[in-house]
C-alpha cells in the first residue's frame, strides 16, 4: 500500500476502499469479461457524492486512472479495471425517491433497474426501459451506456427518461444538469452528453429519472416462421401499421437453446419466433394483435399463438430473456448489439449465419426487431486458444458487416473497450476529431475511464 493510496484510505469511511486483491479480483471485469483487464490498486465503493468527489479529487492530483463502474452487468468492457487505476464502484449509492405528482423518481446510480421499477409501481407509475438483464444492472450503468431493452421499440430508450442528474467531474466538482422539469431548454443540452458517455466525462452520482402512468396489461402474440425472410418481412409490415410496446425475433441457434434450458415446447423447427406485444388501452389492444396476427399470416407464419393471459404471455417474454443464460451453459459468449435500418434485418442475420460458417462457430441471433437491434451471441470455449481467436475473427466480421450495411457497432451496450476500434470508422475523422476535443475539454489529463471509446 502506497502512502498515496492510505491518504485516500484516510479521507473516506472505514471499509469504503478495498487494497486486498483476493477482494479487488471480482471488481476487475464486467459480464463482458474482458481478458486483458488490468490490476487496480484500490476499489473505493463510495456511499455518497462526497465520497465521489473525494476520490477523484485524489485521482485528478496524483493522475491516477478511475473506472467508474456499477453492477458490472455491462456487456462490452466498459468497467473493466486498468493497471495501477481505482476501479470507483457505485454499488452502494442506493437512495430513491419518488414525487408521483411530478411523476418523476430521484435516485442514486446503484439501485437495480428493477428496483425502480417496483419503486415506482407502489405510486402506480412506471418507468419503461427495461434491459432484459432488468433484474441485476443498475440504473447509473443504464444512463452509463444508455441502455434500451424490449420496450424501447414503443417507449424509447434511457436518454428518453433522464430530466437531469448530479455528475462529478474528472476535477472533483460536483455539478447539477437539468431537473424534475419535463421542458426545459436552458443552455446547451449536457444532461444528454453525459448519458452514454460510459464514464468517460464524469461520474453521475444521482439521476432524476421521468416516470409514467403504469402499463397497461399486455396482449402477446407469438409466430414462428420458416425462413428469417419472411419473419422479417412480417417485422416490416407491422412496424409500418403501428408501434408494438414489444417485438422481438430469435433465430433457430437461440430458440433451441432456450427450449434445451427451459422445455416450454418451442418449434425447434422453426428458423425463426416472433414475440409481439400489445399494451394498447381497451380494445385497442385486441385490434392491434389483430393486425399484426394478419401481418404473420401473410407473410407465411407457420404457428401464432396469441393469449391476453398475462402469465401465459409473459413465459413467452421469458424465454425471450432467457436468451442470454441459455447460450451461457454452451461456453463462454462474446456479445455483439449491432443495429441496422429494418430493411437490412434479414440481410444482417443471413450475413451472420455466414460467418458462423466460415470461422465454424456457433453465432444465435436474437433481436430486437421492432427497431433493427440485433444480438449476434457467438459461443466459444475461453480456455481453447484456437476456439477464442475464431471467436474474436467472427466478432470483427460482425462489425464489418453491420458497417457495409450501413448500421452501427452497438444500439444499447455501449462501446466500451471491445468496440473501440471500429469506432473512428463508424463516426469518421470529424466527428471522432470534435469527441476527443469534448473529452480533452472536460478530462483533460485522460483519467476517467481510459481505455474506453477512445
Amino acid at each position: 500500500m502506497t502512502s498515496d493510496v492510505a491518504e485516500l484510505i484516510a479521507d473516506l469511511p472505514d471499509g469504503a476502499v478495498l487494497t486486498d486483491r483476493d477482494l479487488m479480483g471480482s471488481y476487475r471485469q464486467d459480464w463482458a469479461r474482458d481478458p486483458n483487464a488490468g490490476w487496480p490498486i484500490a476499489v473505493v465503493r463510495a456511499t455518497c457524492t462526497a465520497d465521489v468527489q473525494t476520490t477523484m479529487r485524489w485521482a485528478a492530483a496524483g493522475r491516477i486512472p478511475v473506472v467508474p463502474r456499477g453492477a458490472g452487468s455491462g456487456l462490452s468492457g466498459g468497467a473493466t479495471a486498468v493497471d495501477d487505476g481505482i476501479v470507483l464502484s457505485l454499488e452502494k449509492m442506493r437512495a430513491i425517491t419518488i414525487d408521483p405528482v411530478s411523476r418523476v423518481a430521484v435516485t442514486e446510480p446503484g439501485l437495480l433497474n428493477v428496483e425502480v421499477k417496483r419503486a415506482a409501481a407502489e405510486h402506480g407509475l412506471w418507468y419503461p426501459p427495461d434491459p432484459s438483464s432488468f433484474e441485476i444492472c443498475s440504473i447509473g450503468g443504464n444512463a452509463a451506456t444508455n441502455s434500451g431493452g424490449l420496450c424501447c421499440v414503443k417507449y424509447g430508450v434511457t436518454s428518453d427518461y433522464v430530466l437531469g442528474m448530479q455528475v462529478v467531474l474528472a476535477d472533483g466538482t460536483a455539478v447539477r444538469l437539468g431537473g424534475p422539469r419535463l421542458k426545459d431548454v436552458a443552455g446547451l443540452s449536457l444532461t444528454k452528453l453525459f448519458v452514454g458517455s460510459e464514464g468517460t466525462l464524469g461520474v453521475i452520482t444521482e439521476l432524476t429519472l421521468r416516470l409514467v402512468p403504469a402499463q397497461a396489461q399486455a396482449s402477446t402474440l407469438v409466430a414462428t416462421f420458416g425462413s428469417i425472410e419472411a419473419a422479417a418481412d412480417a417485422v416490416l409490415a407491422i412496424t409500418s401499421a403501428l408501434r408494438p410496446s414489444m417485438l422481438e425475433l430469435m433465430d433457430r441457434t437461440s430458440i433451441n437453446a432456450v427450449e434445451d434450458y427451459l422445455k416450454m415446447g418451442l418449434d425447434r423447427s422453426a428458423e425463426a419466433l416472433l414475440v409481439a406485444r400489445s399494451d394498447a388501452p381497451g380494445a385497442a389492444a385486441a385490434a392491434e394483435i389483430a393486425v399484426m396476427e394478419a401481418a404473420c399470416s401473410a407473410n407465411g407464419a407457420t404457428e401464432l399463438l396469441c393469449t391476453d393471459d398475462p402469465e401465459e404471455g409473459e413465459a413467452f417474454v421469458a424465454a425471450r430473456r432467457a436468451a442470454f443464460p441459455a447460450l451461457e451453459r454452451l461456453g463462454s459468449l462474446l456479445l455483439e448489439d449491432v443495429g441496422v435500418a429494418l430493411p437490412q434485418l434479414p440481410v444482417l442475420v443471413r450475413g451472420v449465419e455466414e460467418i458462423a460458417d466460415k470461422f465454424q462457430i456457433t453465432i444465435a441471433v436474437v433481436a430486437h426487431a421492432g427497431d433493427g437491434n440485433t444480438h449476434p451471441l457467438i459461443v466459444y470455449d475461453a480456455s481453447d486458444p484456437e476456439s477464442t481467436a475464431r471467436a474474436n475473427s467472427a466478432f470483427g466480421a460482425v462489425m464489418d458487416l453491420a458497417l457495409e450495411l450501413g448500421g452501427t457497432i452497438t444500439g444499447e451496450h455501449g462501446v466500451g473497450r471491445l468496440k473501440k476500434d471500429w469506432l473512428p470508422t463508424y463516426l469518421g475523422p470529424d466527428v471522432m476529431a470534435l469527441t476527443r476535443r469534448i473529452k480533452d475539454a472536460l478530462d483533460p489529463d485522460g483519467i476517467l475511464n481510459p481505455g474506453a471509446i477512445l
